[in-house]
């Protein structure tokens, strides 16, 4: 076969049989493939689409294209995956939160996505902390925290490895195809008995329009259940930050919060809410609802926090790290506010404008050699509906010089509207599937 070929068939919307994608899929793995012909290829498919048994077929080839996990634990194995948003920090609760309730989360993630922040990226600013893991190490981190967040190595997924790199650099990220094979082909490698999956909707989202989410959701949960791992999923709201923070150690200091009691809001609710039905898929809960209370009391009571730290510790992190965060994460070198423009109501944001002006900060990458500054970004977001004077507050910036915080104020004073009504503020969690 060839490459050429099969990047040809797919411009032109001829349909492509399992073989070649496997073709591909392997050939990605092994370097077969060019990072020229692996973007020529995700465009392709940006483009034209691969159709329901074409997206099965690249996502259980890409899973195919690695080694895969299998567990032998005294609990379920489950996990959660979002599409990406702003201020999504949810894996940081949910993994210990889930841990601390009896079951083991091998964890998965990915790096910052377009105008998305990344997981692996967020854990990152935390001093030490690796997560790039041998299976060994991967394995007995699991074991003895019941949790691990890590990157995909070169043996599980190598395809994903590739081609998720190129996505973010070719304006390839938002094809629906693409993101189920990506999301999946590492979730199912991992060996999963139960996943949940949130799909985001709105101005932070990739998916800006309620029926784009339903097809992502559709997709993911169709394709998931036919390889045989118990799935659901949720179409939540990103219309404004989950999270009251965006930047990768900003978000860690939200989400210690939340494990630490001590915040809770949406970011709160959401994890709450997947990990109550992560439960129910993993057989430790009989509804969401129960799977919620046990997962609350395992905030409350300091329990998920104590995973978090160990995990924390056993990836590299300082072993202190649950009862001195705010001494170990990095600070910017400017800090200043960005006040609102007149009075009135914070009536809409648009999440991406948001998302971009982190990267622009370094909070992200606009080429794949991009170093990530861990402690430049967004905090103190303002949510929808506040009212403010003129004057106040709407978020302040982290820079690292004052030059850069202007131009994140010029951008971010054109993500915010001040409204004269508060305006609708849509729930968090618009629908669920599964």
């Amino acid at each position: 076969m060839d490459a050429r070929a099969i990047i040809a068939r797919i411009r032109d919307g001829a349909p492509v049989g399992r073989e070649e994608l496997s073709w591909f899929a392997d050939g990605l793995a092994d370097g077969r493939v060019s990072d020229a012909q692996a973007g020529a290829f995700a465009m392709a498919v940006l483009l034209n689409g691969l159709g329901d048994a074409g997206r099965a077929a690249l996502t259980m080839a890409m899973r195919d294209s690695g080694r895969r996990l299998d567990w032998a634990l005294d609990g379920p194995v489950i996990d959660k995956h979002s599409t990406g948003g702003v201020g999504d920090c949810v894996s940081l609760v949910l993994a210990p939160a889930l841990a601390a309730c009896g079951a083991f989360v091998p964890m998965i993630s990915g790096r910052g996505l377009g105008h998305t922040g990344g997981t692996l990226d967020k854990l990152e600013s935390i001093p030490g902390l690796v997560t790039q893991l041998d299976e060994a190490r991967f394995r007995d981190v699991v074991a003895c925290a019941g949790c691990a967040i890590v990157s995909a190595s070169a043996e599980i997924a190598p395809a994903d490895r590739r081609l998720y790199a190129v996505r973010d650099v070719s304006a390839t990220v938002e094809s629906l195809d693409l993101i189920t094979a990506s999301i999946l082909s590492k979730k199912l490698a991992a060996g999963l008995e139960g996943l949940v999956l949130d799909v985001k909707v709105g101005s932070g989202a990739f998916m800006k329009r309620e029926e784009d989410a339903r097809a992502m959701a559709d997709a993911l949960v169709a394709t998931a259940n036919a390889a045989g791992c118990r799935t659901s999923a949720v179409v939540s709201d990103m219309n404004q930050p989950l999270a009251p923070a965006l930047g990768n150690a900003l978000e860690v200091a939200e989400a210690m919060r939340v494990l630490r009691g001590d915040a809770h809001g949406r970011l709160g609710a959401l994890s709450v809410d997947l990990a109550g039905e992560a439960m129910k898929l993993g057989g430790l809960a009989e509804t969401r609802e129960a799977g919620a209370q046990m997962v609350s009391k395992a905030l409350s009571d300091g329990s998920a926090a104590a995973c978090f730290g160990q995990m924390v510790a056993a990836q590299g992190g300082p072993v202190d790290f649950v009862a001195a965060w705010e001494s170990h994460l990095p600070v910017a070198d400017v800090i200043r506010d960005l006040p609102a423009p007149r009075a009135g109501h914070v009536a809409a944001m648009d999440g991406e404008i948001m998302g971009l002006s982190v990267i622009g900060l370094g909070g992200g990458r606009q080429v794949e050699s991009d170093r990530v500054n861990p402690a430049v970004g967004l905090d103190r977001v303002l949510p929808l509906g506040t009212s403010v004077a003129k004057g106040d507050p709407l978020l302040r910036i982290h820079a690292t010089s004052e030059d850069h915080a202007d131009r994140a104020a010029a951008q971010l004073e054109q993500a915010i509207m001040i409204g004269d009504a508060p305006g609708q503020i849509p729930p968090l969690i618009h629908e669920r599937l599964g």
